[in-house]
């Protein structure tokens, strides 16, 4: 069974570069429920625009919650 979480993210283009440079490897946001999740930085990629990540995503976990999808919602 997949779990469905949405986490706003605000994550300037500066700091993403600790992610690119490899200082780190995984981001902690909190859920719109007030859970905090960890997924692997290298997922940004797929929505990273020229000013950073911004906005509300929703991330999916699969039933060992390994890291399935992220898509913007919003």
């Amino acid at each position: 069974m997949y779990q469905r979480v949405q986490v706003m993210l605000k994550i300037p283009a500066h700091q993403l570069e600790l992610y690119y440079q490899g200082v780190v490897d995984t981001v902690a946001a909190e859920t719109t429920d007030g859970r905090i999740v960890h997924f692997p930085a290298n997922v940004l990629r797929s929505v990273v625009q020229s000013h950073g990540v911004y906005g509300t995503f929703e991330l999916v976990f699969d039933g060992n919650n390994k890291f399935v999808s992220i898509s913007r919602i919003c």
